[in-house]
């Protein structure tokens, strides 16, 4: 445990606004040093939050949260604001069952007025909570923090088109630039022209210039507004924001607290019209493993303080999205018109791999789903093959261009959808539970879910050999079962599912990698003398009519398995059932799926028992069918 004299008087952020500069600094210092300490005790997103620790500080000691609203955006910079927050006795529970979010959350904590996983909502949200101020007559102050790449996405620049429009008051938006995308890290001259555009000398001047300037005739009216605006841009660089009708401050060091602080005082008290302040932050700022690290340890598993060593299980077989890119690399290397696009995640979705392969055929279109999808709508409407792959939870965010850009119009654009299923520590926001809903309801869609690794390969030859519709193949966050996989693996017959286990009395009809867990089942039945067939449906669109129609012609009961939420595979096979006439005979039919409720983080299998999809569930599921108890033999 790190020694925190200071950081030990500070539960809530009202006992810091007191504090002089010396002693927000040693705040800070101490905050960064309790971050770290707690994530390398249970993992998680570092590198964001060391590099807001500074900006924490001073927008706790600046606002009255929670009195003043402030939101953060994607949430995974949100570990110091909780430790500052009245968390700290619970930061060391980070992403456990039972323990806090490692994103910001309603019901966790007054400090955390809207939830945030997903990047790029905090403008709109802080400009929803300003427009609401306004409507009550409240006088408090909103702020929006956003960055690490969320300005990128569309949604951001949409809030602010609208910001000016939809409030009379305060709102203050926080851009975080961590990696210089906007502007280079900049010291004490910048801050001290930051101060000077912030101030009210300043401000006084030029609202008598634009005062001046009303009367004056249009064509020098608008002469002089252009050219007050552009030479602030020149200074700045704010023209941009300047246009969507914000006051922009900035570029600032984010970690000058001398700075930092009276900055945001003076730009917290304009009023006339929303205000962006622009400061420039180092990801993993104050440690050292963090700041060398190429991707500045942004997510983590338990590490050793002093080294920065992980500690990384050891796996006998590939994670899935090891293999999905190690894959792709093979198709690309024998059919030059293999591209892939990811959004902001070559790394999470195993395209990293595949741009070091293919460096000019790989695409990171930044944190911008929607137009991820349409751009490569477009690449496949002019004959090339492209690779869409984006989590299942962020691809919701491009759906209507699913829809419209690729499905209506028959485009052979492939999904690679990972993180299916249930994700452990990220929790909700991150599992990948609709998709099968979502993208089987779309006609023409070929849907496939692999059970192990070797699956996978094959499906991703399958989806290579399509080239009138478009298809998607969904897998989960983790590693393989450790099959073998073939050097190059062949497509597989569209809508044909497999029988893997051949029994009597009871058959269960499993979706993804639920299928060892359905064997397992197998087994337990077995032992208590019921007889269990075991098939791998493969394709949840289109659906193996014929395999199902068997399924329930020659046994007693049938299960489905999926690793989705309700109205997906289960509910397919019911309406194929249903019309084909195959319920009339009386068949016993269960569909275990994930529970209709947002699954909390958790390990796992702590997760797929809580939902009643481990192998004790499945087969307790085919003996409530059948009409035996848990426990007895059937006779």
């Amino acid at each position: 445990m790190p020694d925190t004299p200071l950081l030990d008087k500070v539960r809530y952020p009202a006992d810091m606004r007191g504090f002089d500069a010396a002693q927000l600094r040693q705040l800070a210092a101490e905050v960064r040093a309790e971050t770290i300490d707690a994530v390398s005790v249970t993992g998680g997103h570092l590198g964001a939050g060391l590099g807001v620790v500074e900006l924490t500080v001073a927008l706790h000691h600046v606002f009255e949260t929670p009195k003043d609203i402030l939101i953060w955006d994607v949430g995974h910079q949100c570990y110091p604001h909780k430790i500052l927050t009245g968390r700290r006795d619970r930061i060391r529970t980070l992403r456990m069952g039972g323990g806090l979010s490692g994103f910001t959350k309603r019901a966790e904590s007054e400090y955390d007025p809207f939830g945030a996983a997903h990047a790029s909502t905090s403008i709109s949200a802080a400009l929803g909570f300003a427009a609401a101020r306004d409507q009550k007559g409240e006088k408090n102050r909103i702020v929006a923090v956003i960055g690490d790449g969320s300005m990128s996405a569309g949604m951001a620049y949409e809030a602010m088109n609208n910001a000016v429009e939809a409030t009379s008051g305060q709102l203050m938006v926080v851009l975080n630039d961590n990696d210089m995308s906007i502007a280079p890290p900049v010291g004490g001259m910048s801050a001290y022209l930051a101060g000077l555009v912030a101030g009210g000398a300043y401000q006084g001047m030029r609202k008598l210039g634009k005062r001046v300037a009303e009367h004056l005739p249009r064509p020098f009216k608008t002469a002089a507004k252009k050219a007050e605006e552009y030479a602030r841009g020149m200074v700045t660089g704010g023209t941009f924001f300047e246009e969507l009708g914000f006051y922009y401050v900035g570029p600032i060091d984010g970690h000058d607290l001398d700075n930092l602080v009276p900055i945001l005082k003076s730009a917290a008290a304009i009023t006339d019209k929303p205000v962006l302040v622009h400061v420039v932050t180092q990801k993993g700022k104050g440690y050292a493993p963090a700041e060398s690290s190429a991707d500045k340890l942004h997510a983590v598993v338990k590490f050793d303080v002093v080294s920065g060593k992980q500690s990384k299980a050891v796996s006998n077989a590939p994670s899935y999205t090891k293999v999905f890119g190690t894959e792709l690399i093979k198709r690309a290397e024998r059919d030059p018109k293999v591209v892939a696009i990811t959004a902001a995640m070559p790394s999470g979705t195993g395209l990293d791999l595949f741009g070091q392969a293919f460096p000019d055929r790989t695409y990171d279109v930044g944190i911008a789903e929607q137009h991820a999808v349409t751009f490569a709508a477009g690449l496949a409407a002019d004959g090339m093959k492209p690779f869409c792959a984006i989590y299942s939870t962020f691809l919701q965010r491009g759906y209507d261009q699913v829809v419209h850009d690729v499905a209506i119009q028959s485009l052979p654009v492939r999904f690679a959808m990972d993180r299916a299923g249930l994700v452990g520590a990220d929790g909700c926001t991150h599992a990948g539970s609709f998709d099968v809903g979502y993208m089987g309801a779309l006609p023409g869609m070929v849907l496939m879910a692999p059970s192990d690794e070797a699956e996978l390969a094959a499906m991703i030859a399958t989806s290579l050999e399509i080239d009138d519709r478009p298809s998607a193949f969904r897998y989960p966050r983790g590693d393989g079962v450790g099959v073998e996989i073939p050097d190059l693996a062949a497509p597989l017959e569209i809508g044909r599912g497999r029988i893997v286990r051949e029994g009597t009395a009871v058959a269960i009809l499993s979706l993804g990698t639920r299928l060892q867990e359905s064997l397992k089942a197998a087994d337990l039945l077995a032992a208590r003398g019921i007889s269990a067939t075991v098939a791998d449906a493969r394709f949840a669109k289109p659906l193996d009519v014929d395999l199902i129609l068997r399924l329930a012609r020659e046994h007693e009961a049938l299960i489905t398995v999926e690793e989705g939420a309700m109205g997906g595979f289960g509910a397919f096979v019911l309406q194929a059932l249903a019309e084909k006439g195959a319920l009339d005979a009386g068949l016993k039919i269960r569909t275990l799926h994930l529970p209709d409720v947002f699954q909390d983080q958790d390990a796992p299998v702590k997760q797929y028992d809580q939902a009643g999809l481990n192998a004790e569930h499945i087969a307790g599921a085919a003996m409530t069918a059948l009409g035996v108890a848990m426990g007895a033999a059937r006779a």
